[in-house]
């Protein structure tokens, strides 16, 4: 599908001008020309989308080399969420700099809802061969209506990351656990439905236990994407599915204050913990799947489906 051109349309309001999925012929040289100018023929610039109909937002804060996984969020020209299961989605990726016209492979991406019918997200795993500028050309079929709108979009790819990826070892920090607050959940989490199994082991004694666990950075109260909330009940509802043992972290340092969690301030701003600094987590809520071998065997940012979660368990407790 992304590579079967769709008719080229006006693009909305606040775009570049439309574009199929799938790139044009690339004048010779002209690969080498956009890698020192950013501009590639065929493609928007950094920052613009060129549509036939829906937008691709990149929500992912990492693009690195290697093997990804990547967000996609699709909005319509009044920039409201498209969330819908049944669209038939494939995204091509270009390495701009080595070839803007030629996939270097087409993804099916997955689907997990951000907030069930609300929003929506779509996973894509690619292999991104080296750091510099890509480009993603998103196809989206209706099956409704059998109109397929195209996308492209391009995006850098960079050779590290903030903090551990998958196949490194797991840092050992010392985190907070009930025995710290005299088994009073609500001192330590900021769920308004704790787990409280989730707080039983500091994050160094599970990786000394060397058994499998999930560690979660997670903060319903105070989460900037809004994602926590429903992130924690996948997590809730996958160790029921797949158990596993569950160390759940408040990425932010945070003080106990008339019956509640407040958080610490500097300059008006949270201010992490030492696990979530040291595990370099940009946003949050944000998921580790460690081995019990101590290595990280899965990283999900924001964002998980159930069975994409137990699956994930699943591979470091068979």
């Amino acid at each position: 599908m992304v590579l079967a051109a769709c008719a080229p349309a006006a693009g909305p309001a606040g775009t570049a001008g439309a574009a199929t999925p799938a790139a044009p012929a690339a004048p010779m040289g002209s690969a080498a020309a956009g890698c020192e100018s950013g501009v590639f023929p065929g493609w928007p610039t950094p920052g613009q989308v060129t549509t036939s109909g829906i937008i691709p937002v990149l929500a992912s804060s990492e693009k690195l080399v290697g093997e990804n996984r990547l967000l996609f969020v699709l909005v319509d020209d009044q920039n409201r969420p498209i969330a819908d299961a049944s669209l038939e989605v494939e995204i091509g990726f270009f390495d701009l700099c080595a070839d803007p016209a030629t996939a270097t492979e087409v993804v099916t991406p997955g689907f997990a809802w951000g907030i069930v019918g609300q929003r929506a997200f779509y996973v894509a795993t690619p292999e991104l061969t080296q750091p510099g500028p890509w480009g993603a050309a998103v196809a989206v079929r209706d099956p409704a209506t059998g109109v397929t709108t195209g996308a492209k979009l391009q995006f850098t790819v960079s050779e590290g990351g903030f903090g551990p990826r998958v196949g490194d070892p797991a840092p050992a920090v010392e985190t907070p656990t009930l025995a710290d607050v005299g088994g009073d959940v609500r001192r330590i989490s900021t769920d308004p439905t704790p787990e409280p199994s989730f707080y039983e082991t500091s994050l160094d004694d599970a990786l000394a236990a060397k058994e499998p666990f999930l560690l979660a950075f997670i903060t319903p109260a105070f989460c900037k994407s809004a994602q926590c909330g429903p992130t924690i009940d996948v997590v809730k509802d996958a160790v029921k599915a797949a158990p596993i043992r569950v160390v759940a972290v408040e990425p932010y340092q945070l003080v106990y204050q008339g019956g509640r969690l407040q958080p610490v301030l500097r300059d008006a701003n949270f201010v992490p913990v030492e696990a979530a600094t040291v595990y370099g987590i940009p946003t949050e809520p944000w998921l580790f799947v460690v081995g019990a071998d101590g290595t990280i065997a899965s990283s999900f940012e924001a964002v998980v489906g159930d069975q994409e979660l137990v699956d994930a368990i699943r591979a470091v407790t068979r």
